[in-house]
């Protein structure tokens, strides 16, 4: 295993490119109503937690937080931007990026909208890296389906 400080500049920016791909393909997928292919961006003992009462600890556990995406909305759009990656070694890394998502629900009702960062653990195995724990945090919400929660905090000091 290579320590990621021996990495080179390019080598470093190769392997932050690859992470932030993982992030947009998520977005992706799920705006895509590509529950399958989400599952594949996450290792087998992953942790995802959405909000309080909704998240996951392992895959099986994280596929069924995915069922009915298809026919709850009719249409979704996450923007993520502002990417920070930083390497806890050549195989893990955290990374803290800002949502902005827009839900369009089959029910009748307002359009959802969620401000938020995700806090996430990346691991890389066999080559590719994937999460290995997803965190949302909020800092707003309008007309959205779950309660909020996670909030983002501020430093009061």
């Amino acid at each position: 295993m290579t320590d990621i400080a021996t990495l080179s500049d390019l080598e470093r920016l190769v392997e932050e490119r690859a992470i932030e791909r993982v992030l947009s393909d998520y977005a992706y997928y799920l705006d895509m109503n590509m529950p399958d292919r989400m599952a594949e961006l996450f290792v087998e003992d992953c942790e995802v937690d959405y909000a309080p009462n909704f998240g996951a600890k392992g895959m099986e556990a994280y596929k069924k937080t995915l069922e009915g995406i298809g026919t709850f909305f009719t249409a979704t759009s996450h923007h993520n931007s502002g990417t920070v990656i930083d390497f806890v070694s050549s195989t893990e890394a955290r990374t803290r990026t800002i949502v902005l998502a827009v839900h369009r629900y089959a029910k009748d009702r307002p359009d959802g909208i969620l401000h938020g960062q995700y806090h996430d653990t990346l691991v890389k195995v066999d080559g590719a890296w994937k999460f290995k724990t997803r965190e949302l945090r909020t800092a707003l919400t309008t007309d959205y389906h779950v309660r909020a929660g996670n909030p983002i905090g501020r430093n009061d000091g």
